[in-house]
């Protein structure tokens, strides 16, 4: 796969989306990055079941409260990530569980902070990416 950088796009916009395509590849295989799907929101990363209907939608970086209303009440069935550059979760969990409130959802929201180093630590000199969830802080939610 390779990302290719917008010029409205930050470096580690794009080197998180990268790291979260690797993270997550080996449970969805099909992962597609920023394809619209349809409606308001398009995912940074996605894959579609057999019926067009997000299975996994990640999110590199802000996220704001109605976007993430939006996006956990319509795709209850949708697993969920959402990726930050060294931050921490907390106020972001607390965000997420205010906007979830008593939604009764059937698949996990995961919160995921990628070290400041990322891009020295799990990306080597030929872009190979290696990356484990055990490398990174996650709330699963």
């Amino acid at each position: 796969m390779v990302f290719v950088k917008k010029t409205f796009e930050s470096d580690i916009h794009v080197l998180t989306k990268a790291l979260i395509w690797t993270l997550f590849l080996p449970v969805y295989p099909d992962l597609a990055v920023e394809i619209h799907i349809g409606g308001r929101y398009k995912p940074d990363l996605v894959q579609l079941n057999g019926s067009g209907e997000p299975i996994f939608w990640g999110e590199a970086g802000r996220v704001g409260l109605k976007k993430l209303q939006a996006l956990v009440q319509r795709f209850r069935s949708t697993h969920f990530v959402f990726a930050k550059w060294n931050m921490n979760l907390e106020p972001f969990e607390r965000m997420l569980t205010k906007a979830t409130g008593s939604i009764r959802r059937s698949a996990p929201v995961d919160l995921i902070s990628l070290p400041a180093d990322s891009d020295e630590r799990f990306i080597d000199r030929d872009g190979v990416i290696r990356i484990a969830l055990e490398d990174v802080k996650r709330l699963r939610c």
